[in-house]
């Protein structure tokens, strides 16, 4: 796998077009099945801000497009790391956020983490 500039880029694009189509299996195609997903936006719908599994991951994401029907993404940069990656962005509700993804050797993320500025 080649982790560049071009890499990076091409999955925030993909990553921007999955949650802006509400398409779960778009997301998830980009995450191992032992993914480790933290979160405190999660801690409210799961429990806990830690999932762990892209069976529950999933989980997670499907309830918070129920409650959020007009989830929106817009990426407004990306952060390109040794085979990781940071993609901040702004949701619906113009509230800055960002995503940082820990990739394998096979470019499948491994681990990840979302952060949100205070609203």
């Amino acid at each position: 796998m080649d982790f560049n500039k071009k890499y990076y880029h091409e999955f925030a694009s993909a990553w921007q077009t999955g949650w802006n189509g509400h398409d779960l299996d778009i997301i998830a195609s980009h995450y191992r099945k032992d993914i480790l997903f933290r979160s405190q936006k999660a801690m409210p719908l799961m429990g806990t801000g830690e999932i762990i599994g892209l069976d529950n991951l999933k989980l997670y994401w499907n309830e918070a497009l129920k409650r959020q029907p007009n989830l929106h993404f817009t990426v407004i940069n990306v952060f390109e790391g040794y085979r990781m990656m940071v993609i901040s962005y702004r949701n619906q509700n113009n509230i800055l956020a960002a995503e940082t993804l820990y990739f394998d050797d096979d470019g499948q993320v491994f681990q990840a983490s979302a952060c949100h500025a205070s609203s």
